[in-house]
């Protein structure tokens, strides 16, 4: 134990919530909009790196670089796959997405999005939305609050439990507070914290490595090339991106195209040095720490490199950057499915559209409650799986539910809403049904669910009648969107 590592944490931890304090006050009298997308203002410097850092928690820290450290770069294919399918959705994906989602009635979500994309009035895509929402996230979330449990645990001893129960103090506290503003901006900072770290501790690790150390690596470790599956699987998490509401959602926060097209530019950055860096250090971890079966089974890599170069203060600080990690995904989380509770089931199916811009803000407070509480429950189960198991399930869920009905919405014109209900209903069915009986085919089940969503909904649309002349024109306004 470190008392300057403790300080640190410490030091960290309220600086959070001060942000979140900042934004509560400031933001005070804003409403709805203001709470879930903070008023379409975001910068592209801070919606780049909250994109970024809402993507890739604590796994990219623990999780990956420990899969890397014990099976060796047939497992490199996972971020090479998140590379490529970021890539594509900054490019593609989000100049789309950002005018679509003003055009079609200013939806501020993605289940609102996709209901006013087709002009229906049925609620029916909101409540499926929103259902998958909070199921995913809460999973989601607890992946990010078993990192904060593992974290203080290890550096400091404390109890895993007590630790998960601070961790989501504070990250309900800033959220609960200052809503998505609140939420950007600590990911900002909390995005450079991480991809700080990542560049820091790799390089020190690698210029004290002994010469002799890559004689003690099993055969085949440094093949890329270990099976196929591991290859298909690890490009299949790029789809993923496709339909993560929490990333995506920063899409539509932008400011303006012409910000959309800079904080493309940083984000893409961001991401290929996060997962170049994440290979690094299970790379070299497993040079300088040799094999060791207890850092395999709690994700320790990152940890132990970190503890056995540097100093308390140093440490402390590059240790944050797992907190960073854990705290601006699981915010994220928190929000995206509390706006979807709120927004699309609470205020049009429950209160009739009656609800008030100040109810609607403590109804997604009281959301953000109940989630985290959800979450605690299964971070703390001792058979809820791994960090990298639980992110792998949540991640598979949302990107083959959701990847398909939102790139056909943004580039097939005939695509209708039945066709969107379809896609969405058969990626997450044919996702979980892969998980539980067909994990071991040893492929990805986000690939499984992706493609057969893709189909249902192209199927059912083709074999459905056409979007009403209304639609078209919405379409057509879309694109042609200018500010």
């Amino acid at each position: 134990m470190k008392t300057s590592e403790i300080i640190v944490f410490i030091v960290y931890l309220l600086c959070m919530l001060g942000i979140g304090i900042f934004f509560f006050v400031k933001n005070r009298n804003g409403g709805e909009k203001t709470y879930f997308l903070g008023g379409r203002e975001m910068g592209p410097w801070v919606a780049a790196l909250s994109a970024g850092a809402s993507d890739m928690s604590a796994w990219v820290l623990m999780g990956l670089p420990t899969s890397i450290y014990a099976l060796g770069l047939g497992q490199v294919w996972i971020p090479v796959g998140l590379a490529i399918g970021y890539t594509i959705s900054w490019l593609l994906e989000a100049p789309r997405l950002r005018k679509f989602s003003i055009v079609a009635n200013d939806s501020i979500t993605i289940p609102q999005y996709l209901t006013n994309r087709f002009l229906s009035k049925s609620l029916a895509l909101q409540v499926i939305c929103a259902i998958v929402f909070l199921v995913a996230y809460t999973i989601y979330a607890a992946s990010s609050v078993k990192a904060c449990g593992t974290l203080f645990h290890t550096v400091i001893g404390m109890d895993p439990q007590i630790a998960m129960y601070l961790a989501a103090v504070v990250i309900v506290g800033y959220t609960f507070l200052g809503g998505f503003s609140a939420v950007c901006w600590t990911d900002f900072f909390q995005g450079m914290l991480v991809l700080g770290s990542m560049f820091i501790a790799p390089i020190f690790a690698a210029f004290m490595l002994d010469t002799s150390s890559m004689s003690s690596l099993p055969g085949g470790y440094l093949n890329p090339f270990s099976s196929w599956q591991d290859i298909v699987s690890g490009l299949a998490w790029g789809l993923g991106y496709f339909g993560m509401p929490h990333i995506i959602i920063r899409f539509m926060s932008i400011k303006s195209q012409k910000d959309l097209k800079k904080s493309a530019k940083i984000g893409i950055t961001w991401t290929l040095l996060i997962v170049f860096f994440a290979t690094l250090i299970g790379v070299i971890g497993r040079l300088f720490l040799g094999f060791d079966e207890s850092i395999n089974e709690n994700s320790l890599v990152f940890i132990q490199i970190v503890r056995k170069i540097f100093p308390g203060v140093i440490s402390g600080i590059l240790l944050s950057a797992v907190l960073a990690a854990s705290m601006s995904t699981a915010d994220s989380q928190l929000l995206a499915a509390s706006s979807a509770f709120s927004s699309d089931v609470y205020k049009p199916v429950i209160r009739k559209g009656k609800a008030s811009d100040k109810e609607m803000m403590w109804t997604g407070r009281i959301v953000v409650l109940g989630i985290s509480v959800a979450a605690l429950i299964i971070a703390s189960n001792p058979n809820a799986g791994s960090i990298m198991a639980l992110v792998s399930n949540a991640w598979g869920i949302f990107g083959a539910a959701f990847g398909p009905a939102i790139m056909l919405s943004l580039f097939w014109k005939r695509f209708n809403f039945k066709g969107a209900v379809a896609g969405i209903i058969t990626g997450a069915a044919v996702d979980i049904l892969w998980y539980a009986f067909l994990t071991s085919t040893g492929i990805y089940e986000l690939l499984p669910g992706f493609v057969l969503g893709l189909i249902a909904a192209v199927v059912v649309t083709l074999c459905t009648n056409e979007p009403s002349k209304e639609v078209y024109e919405l379409f057509d306004k879309a694109q042609k969107f200018d500010e």
